[in-house]
């Protein structure tokens, strides 16, 4: 007995031919576990491994996981080892990655029990990756779309993790979360990442107990919203609603909600200053919808009260007036919260229970929570319906409420409607109210016991929706066809009035519905003719109609669409009875009237098609005969078939029968000798619009005959024609439709259908496929008129019978990539049997067609038209097999569109409709069409698309347009036939070939460059194909076809390079198979059901295997070093044009590596590129030798130390963060500085400046001694033949001068800034070759310090920053000379710096510090500290050496506190300072000085300056201004005089400093000292002015924004009370300016902090006391701000009351 598939696709069970599949599904997936394992046995990843794990692919589109659960472990465990081979291709990694996610999509399928995978590799990877070393010098390319699929795969192998993956990954990346680091953006991120939260409660102790304490801690102590901060929540949402009941978030809440108030940015009062960092670091609302649904409910209700509260202060914002940036964050909330409910809902009471840990009893949702969250959340959607954004949100969010209390959401909702439908003047309120009943229309039509007076809104909404069918409005018109195919697909429109003589035992809702659909036909009647009024008005004009190639507009399109399917649903909904009235109707007034048949022609035979769709017989009895006696009759005279311009009445006739043809083949049997005759007559009009309306007829007869398609779509198995007595259909209101019962009435060929097919085809395919050979051997002469003629008629016989034409025959093409297994296409049964005795016409037409094309490309090339319809037969002759692939991608896109507004998510269990159901089923039936003859190259295709390269290739622009296309989407399809075209294609390229056209150029460039979605031969990821293509490109440069003067060919080189470099990834060189993927994949063969016939494999096939593999590496190394060398010669051809130069070095730039040093004549080439004359070169040129001395980097050992004996202290036993005794010894301590040989050898140095600061890592490693590390100091010819010569030029004063001098140019002036590219050269030059250059550079760096012009400062700053990283493991003698070379220079260049040079100062200073130990940078710090601030050369130098020395000491961190106590020392004094400039960066500085003092969870008080004790010295200071009670006036007048000013004046200057740091720290440091700065603020409110008005003075200026920022802090509850007592004070004081301004700032702080303040019963009666005090003010400006503020903030006032 075969085990159960773990998951299948149902739908396969419901096709007609659904019995075959179990068998072909076994047999495919045997086929696949051979191969696949057979692949990785011989090693061979490609192509074996990457063709069967894509068949694997497609096997789970096809059947889904219909595989058993051992299968499915190994298929996973093999993907697992294969997707992290450390050194695999990316894109092989990337095909394999996607795979296994897919794999495990479903976790349900596999317990923790059934799999464990290990996280290490994937960490490592993502480390490799992601923080690549060496992506950024360009010697690793990584596709854009690598980070997203990585992390998915994480998150899919997550639930997988062993129970002590939470210790390990703790002890991995703690060490790294110093919070001043960008480390700690990557701890988080990693935590986020692969922390897993689904382990059961009995492990809970091992999972989230180790971390949720510390983290949470953490985020409640950071107030300014950190970059990591969001990961973090990220991480709490997730672990909330896997855990849901087993973590108290209680405590917690009034913060959470207060974060994520403040988190959607909403503006609160009228001039606010918003902080940039909160707008770009706010929190995704998706995860705090997640959060928040997972803590609702419950004991004690605490989360439904906060949400409530959220909503009432954040409800005006919803008010359609408004609008800002922040409104798409609040509708999204409103979108995703109901859905988050319902999605909880689903899962604690309909999913079915699996090895995820269930939702305990006492946390489960009750249906008092349910109805309280839609209380508190209905107001605002209601609201938000009108939103100027538009109402898809709403009506998102709606549709989930009504599933949940339809009574509390529905009644609001057609209480908007019912107006809205009467009025005329408000056409915005009408679609908006419309898309909202659509989204409930599911829960209003069911009634249920919620709501069971839903249904009988029905009649009243359909009928006065109708007059929305107008004309004169689009967007009103498509809602209104939308809202009443909605409801008809809901509701059978069947009279059931009868029934209320016949029974009693009605209920009184059911009563009045039976009474109410008497009204059906009426509204059948009434919307047919709504929609003849708007047939009648959208007729083409006379105008638009003489020229025959008028299409309809776009619109007029979709309004055709909607009208059709609105009609075709209404009737396929209706009783028998009703049916035969509209059919009627329908019927007289198609035959009444003549339409032109390109828009109304079109919208009535729709109608007329959707009425024979539903019940063929009766409509094709009045149909047909009538049609085709008109034809006939306006036929019968021989004359009109020469006619250029046919009657009207004969063409709509026409159009007409071609369309009701479109139904149920059986039943178009009868008619087959009428229609016969009437193709005869029609088929060879003379009059275009004529015979394509005959071919119409031609191809929909055959599609109707040959085709499997459902013939009804009934919202019930059966219909509605049962007597009302047994089958009463108001039951059936709503209903969804039963996977298991569905039923579909399946339209399968029957053999007479297929007779029927292939007589049409020999009647009418076969003359004509005749009549074009003889053509095309020059036997018969024919216009071009009749050559497309026959060529329409060829086409629409291929593409109706395309179904039963058997695919093309032909031998594969071989040999086109080795392989060790095989390689062959399964073929799938979609239900057809090919008749193989007769005429294959597929074939007929692909060899007729060629002849054909052969001739016109030879005779008449300019007969475009015709070959547009050739190409459109080749493309269909290769692919088409009943349904095109674009066709089926609209389908499957619609069809998903239609179920997310109809489907059900609180039940899910595919509760659709039974029409969307069928659908689905369809969509199975045409993928399975789609992928049935897979992707075999074979000769036939082969011809083909070399007949689509001819004409891609040809004269015309617009026939290789439409040719390129084709021939992209053929190159797509079939497996490698790319390598089989590439040589063809780049023949026209050849620089030696005199017979090419400039127009074959062009084409043969395009057919390279590939269109934005399909393949580009140009950038395949293989050497074979780079290694002609490249090169090619290059030396056409040379071609006679190629000319610089066409714009259009210099367009197209320069799109063709840029999509190489934006394509190319990083090809693989070692393609070695690792162990333990071979142990696998011998199991995975071995596996039982279906288990293959195939024994394993003997050793010499695999020693076989091994051979091949290490063959394959040394080809790819030859490739890589061949090609390279080809670029090279290109480039060295005399006469190449320019530009071509250019796109090779950018080639040979793509193909540094880093597991391979470049050929050293790539090397040398690079070298010379330094100073070559274009700059493009030079900056190409500058990146790739910094990434071959980066290849050329010789490896520094290190040995691991122990920190604790270091320091001479124990470990400690808890984790403790900041200055501890452990981590004291890398402190900078300038009595202890490494300053002789010995110390600095003895001296144990540490670069990176996170270590130590939170945990030291398990075992922490530095660099070994001198002695262990490579050697310095080597002569010539001790280095390698690369490295010579870089030592050889670099060592030439000529080459170094030119070099210099190229390099201190200007670029573009006024942009250049601080090149981190040469920066990166000079340090891997000092790096590499130690101090052998500076002799030649010294006299050059002199003499550019001295120059103070701006490009050659950069330069000079570029190449110090080089030398300062690049000396890192110089040994003592040599750094101390280097010191005292670079410590004058240095001098100068600060003496010298300028308004254009600071900034490259600082990044130059800064560079040189980062990651360095400070202790080894001792000879810097002194100087920078000799004393910032003096005076020489004015304010502005002062300012920018500030600048400098912030630079190089916000790069240390938390090591040195002592220098930073030296300079807060020094600057204290000097804080009164004039200058504003110098004011604004004392500012800034003091902001790093005090960055370090944090007030984080189990955090070391800091060793460096602390706020506290510096806010007590200035407050001691500003005593003056504090007493003093008059107004505060700016005295200070900019330059006065020398001499002692009063202290007053020195504490005004001194406020102004204390101003520009308190705001240049709101958005950068941590956390706020509030306790502190509150003392400042009676004094901020004296001073801050109360009119917005430029022209007040910095003080007060300065003071009104310090306010701003300060009420928006986020504060602690233990704040709370000092603020408002400070605000008490001010409130008493008699300065109404000072009480004007606590207004303002109460309102903002309130808002912000809101739930910290509504958890405080003091502090809210405090606020109460406050706004009554200010209410009692006799001035009036106040009174007024105090109304507004009462309008503003209603909501929060009743919260304040009922406190």
């Amino acid at each position: 007995m075969a085990p159960p598939p773990q998951k299948e696709i149902v739908y396969n069970k419901l096709l007609p031919y659904g019995q075959r599949l179990e068998a072909e599904a076994a047999r495919f997936l045997a086929h696949i576990k051979d191969n696949l394992a057979r692949a990785v046995q011989l090693q061979e990843l490609w192509p074996g491994g990457l063709f069967w794990t894509r068949k694997l692919s497609t096997y789970i589109r096809l059947y889904g996981r219909k595989f058993s659960r051992e299968d499915h472990v190994l298929f996973i465990k093999l993907l697992y080892e294969l997707v992290t081979i450390p050194r695999l291709e990316i894109s092989m990694m990337q095909g394999f990655a996607r795979l296994l996610i897919n794999l495990l999509k479903k976790k349900e399928l596999l317990s923790r029990d059934d799999l464990e995978l290990p996280w290490r590799p994937l960490y490592e990877m993502l480390e490799r990756i992601l923080y690549s070393k060496t992506e950024n010098l360009g010697l690793n390319w990584f596709p854009n779309s690598v980070e997203s699929v990585l992390k998915t795969l994480v998150k899919s192998c997550r639930p997988y993790f062993p129970e002590d993956a939470t210790a390990e990954m703790l002890d991995e990346w703690r060490p790294l979360m110093c919070p001043f680091d960008v480390t700690m953006q990557k701890a988080i991120t990693y935590f986020e990442l692969f922390l897993p939260t689904t382990l059961p409660p009995a492990l809970h102790q091992k999972g989230f107990k180790l971390w949720f304490d510390e983290f949470i801690g953490l985020w409640v102590s950071v107030q300014n919203l950190p970059q990591w901060e969001g990961h973090l929540v990220n991480l709490f949402a997730r672990l909330a609603t896997d855990n849901i009941g087993y973590i108290d978030w209680d405590p917690y809440v009034p913060k959470i909600f207060t974060r994520i108030l403040r988190s959607l940015n909403l503006p609160v009062g009228s001039n606010q200053v918003v902080v940039p960092r909160f707008l770009t670091n706010a929190y995704d609302v998706g995860h705090a919808v997640m959060w928040i649904t997972a803590m609702m409910g419950g004991p004690s209700k605490l989360v439904q009260k906060h949400l409530s509260g959220l909503f009432n202060s954040i409800a005006s914002f919803y008010h359609p007036s408004n609008n800002g940036r922040w409104l798409n964050k609040l509708m999204k909330l409103l979108q995703r919260l109901p859905s988050g409910v319902v999605r909880r809902l689903h899962r604690e009471r309909y999913k079915k229970m699996t090895w995820l840990t269930p939702v305990p009893e006492s946390h489960k949702l009750t249906d008092q929570d349910v109805t309280d969250f839609v209380e508190c959340i209905i107001q605002p959607v209601l609201l938000a319906m009108f939103s100027k954004t538009g109402s898809l949100e709403a009506a998102q969010a709606l549709q989930n409420l009504a599933l949940m209390r339809p009574e509390l959401v529905i009644p609001p909702v057609l209480e908007k409607t019912y107006p809205a439908l009467e009025t005329l003047t408000e056409p915005h309120q009408l679609t908006a109210t419309l898309s909202c009943v659509i989204g409930v229309a599911r829960s209003l039509v069911s009634g249920g016991k919620w709501f069971p007076e839903g249904p009988t809104h029905l009649l009243p909404l359909l009928m006065r929706a109708l007059p929305g069918v107008d004309p004169n409005d689009f967007s009103k018109c498509m809602i209104t066809f939308q809202f009443i195919a909605t409801f008809s697909t809901l509701v059978p429109l069947v009279d059931c009035s009868s029934v209320l003589q016949e029974r009693d035992d009605l209920s009184e809702v059911e009563r009045e519905l039976c009474s109410a659909t008497a009204e059906f036909e009426d509204f059948v009647l009434q919307f047919m003719d709504r929609c003849f009024g708007l047939i009648e008005s959208s007729t083409l004009e006379q105008t638009r109609e003489e020229t025959e190639t008028e299409k309809m507009t776009h619109l007029e399109s979709l309004v055709e669409l909607g009208l059709s399917s609105t009609f075709s649903t209404i009737l396929t909904q209706c009783s028998k009875d009703i049916f035969k009235v509209a059919l009627e109707k329908v019927f007289n007034f198609a035959v009444s009237n003549i339409f032109e048949t390109r828009v109304a022609g079109r919208m009535v035979a729709d109608m007329c098609r959707a009425a024979v769709k539903c019940r063929p017989e009766e409509s094709l009895k009045l149909f047909v005969p009538h049609c085709c006696n008109v034809i006939t009759h306006l036929t019968v005279n021989d004359d009109v078939l020469h006619d250029e311009e046919l009657d009207k009445e004969l063409l709509w006739n026409l159009q007409l029968l071609s369309e009701i043809t479109r139904v149920d083949g059986k039943k178009l049997l009868v008619y087959r000798e009428q229609l016969g005759k009437i193709l005869q007559r029609t088929l060879h009009l003379t009059c275009k619009q004529g015979y394509i309306l005959s071919c119409n007829l031609l191809h929909h007869l055959l599609r109707s005959a040959t085709l499997i398609y459902p013939t009804e779509y009934c919202s019930v198995p059966g219909g509605f024609d049962k007597p009302v007595s047994e089958y009463f259909p108001i039951k059936d209101w709503g209903k969804p439709g039963d996977v298991w019962n569905l039923d579909i009435q399946w339209h399968v060929p029957s053999s007479e259908e297929i007779n029927f097919a292939f007589y049409l085809l020999d009647t009418f395919l076969q003359p004509e496929l005749i009549r074009l050979e003889h053509y095309a051997a020059g036997k018969l002469e024919m216009s071009r008129d009749d050559v497309q003629q026959c060529l329409a008629i060829v086409h629409n016989c291929l593409i109706g019978s395309g179904n039963i034409l058997p695919p093309l025959k032909g031998e594969r093409v071989a040999h086109l990539v080795p392989s060790l297994v095989s390689l062959e296409e399964t073929k799938l049964y979609t239900g057809v049997e090919y008749d193989l005795s007769r005429e294959n016409y597929r074939e007929t037409i692909a060899k007729v067609t060629r002849k054909l094309l052969r001739y016109i490309l030879d005779n008449s090339e300019d007969d475009t038209k015709s070959l547009f319809l050739i190409i459109k037969i080749i493309s269909d002759v290769l692919q088409f097999q009943g349904s095109h692939k674009h066709e089926f991608d609209s389908r499957w896109k619609s069809f998903n569109l239609v179920k997310k507004s109809m489907e059900n998510r609180l039940q899910g269990k595919k509760q659709h409709i039974r029409a969307l159901l069928i659908d689905r089923v369809m969509l199975q039936h045409e993928l399975r069409t789609l992928t049935m003859e897979g992707c075999e190259y074979k000769t036939s295709h082969q011809e083909m698309i070399r007949d689509l390269l001819c004409l891609s290739t040809s004269s015309y622009g617009q026939v290789r347009s439409k040719a390129q296309q084709a021939f992209f989407t053929a190159l797509g399809t079939y497996n490698f036939c790319c390598r089989d075209i590439i040589p063809l294609v780049l023949e026209f390229l050849r620089p030696d070939r005199q017979d090419v056209t400039q127009k074959q150029f062009k084409g043969a460039l395009y057919c390279l460059l590939g269109n934005h979605s399909g393949v580009c031969l140009a950038n395949l990821h293989d050497w074979d194909c780079i290694a002609q293509t490249w090169p090619a490109i290059v030396s056409s440069g040379l071609s006679k076809a190629m000319s610089l003067e066409k714009p259009s060919i210099v367009r197209l080189f320069d799109d063709l390079a840029e999509k190489i470099h934006r394509q190319y990834e990083t090809i693989g060189l070692d393609f070695a198979v690792p162990e333990k993927c071979i142990e696998i994949a011998v199991m995975l063969q071995q596996s039982e059901h279906p288990s293959s016939d195939f024994t394993g494999l003997c050793s010499d096939e695999i020693q076989l295997g091994i051979q091949r593999q290490k063959e394959k590496n040394a080809e790819a190394v030859q490739n890589y070093e061949n090609l390279i060398n080809m670029l090279l010669d290109c480039v060295e051809q005399r006469n190449l044009p320019w530009k071509f130069e250019h796109i090779s070095i950018g080639f040979l730039s793509l193909l540094l590596r880093d597991d391979r040093v470049l050929p050293v004549r790539a090397i040398k080439f690079f070298v010379q590129c330094l100073n070559h004359d274009a700059i493009v070169v030079r900056k190409v040129a500058i990146s790739a030798v910094a990434g071959i001395l980066k290849q050329l980097k010789r490896t520094h050992k290190k040995v691991p130390i122990c920190p604790y004996e270091i320091s001479g202290s124990p470990k400690p036993s808890s984790i403790q963060a900041g200055d501890r005794p452990d981590n004291q010894w890398l402190h900078y301590d300038s009595q202890s500085l490494p300053k002789t040989k010995e110390a600095w050898e003895s001296c144990c140095f540490v670069e990176k400046t996170h270590w130590g600061y939170y945990t030291w890592p398990q075992t922490m490693t530095v660099y070994a001694p001198v002695e262990h590390q490579p050697k310095l100091g080597r002569r010539r010819d001790e280095l390698t033949e690369a490295e010579q010569i870089i030592y050889d030029h670099f060592s030439d004063p000529k080459f170094v001068e030119q070099l210099i001098k190229f390099l201190s140019l200007e670029d573009r002036k006024g942009k250049d800034k601080f090149n981190p590219r040469r920066f990166c050269l000079f340090k891997g030059l000092f790096r590499n070759f130690d101090d052998a250059f500076l002799p030649v550079l010294q006299p050059h760096l002199e003499e550019l310090v001295a120059d103070s012009h701006e490009s050659t400062q950069r330069c000079v700053a570029e190449i110090i920053a080089g030398l300062i990283r690049g000396s890192k493991h110089w040994t003592f003698e040599k750094v101390e000379k280097l010191w005292k070379l670079l410590c004058p220079l240095l001098r100068t260049a600060l003496s010298n710096i300028t308004v254009e040079t600071y900034n490259d100062w600082g990044t130059c200073i800064a560079t040189s510090c980062e990651s360095r130990d400070p202790r080894k940078l001792h000879w810097l710090f002194e100087l920078l500290l000799e004393s910032p601030l003096s005076g020489e050369g004015g304010s502005f130098v002062d300012a920018c050496r500030l600048y400098v020395l912030q630079g190089g000491l916000a790069q240390q961190e938390w090591r040195v506190p002592e220098l930073l106590h030296r300079l807060l020392k020094y600057l204290e004094p000097k804080l009164t300072q004039v200058y504003k400039n110098v004011r604004e960066r004392i500012g800034s500085v003091l902001t790093y000085i005090f960055m370090i003092d944090v007030s984080l969870p189990n955090t070391a008080a800091t060793k460096s300056p602390r706020v506290h004790e510096f806010t007590t010295r200035i407050l001691e200071n500003l005593k003056p201004l504090m007493e003093a009670d008059e107004e505060i006036q700016n005295h200070v007048m900019e330059e006065n005089g020398i001499g002692e000013q009063d202290e007053r004046t020195q504490g005004i200057k001194l406020l102004k400093t204390i101003l520009k740091w308190l705001m240049a720290s709101a958005g950068r440091s941590f956390s706020t000292a509030v306790t502190e700065q509150l003392q400042l603020l009676p004094l901020f409110f004296k001073i801050a002015p109360v009119e917005n008005d430029n022209s007040y003075d910095e003080l007060k200026r300065d003071a009104k924004m310090c306010l701003s920022l300060m009420s928006q802090g986020l504060l602690y509850p233990q704040q709370v009370p000092l603020v408002l007592q400070v605000l008490k004070q001010t409130a008493r004081s008699n300065s109404w300016h000072a009480r004007y301004t606590v207004l303002t700032y109460l309102q903002t702080m309130v808002f912000y902090n809101l739930f910290v303040f509504l958890n405080n019963e003091e502090a809210v009666n405090d606020i109460r006391w406050l706004v009554i005090k200010l209410l009692e003010d006799e001035q009036l400006e106040k009174k007024e701000k105090i109304l507004r503020w009462d309008t503003l903030l209603p909501k929060q006032r009743s919260w304040f009351r009922s406190s």
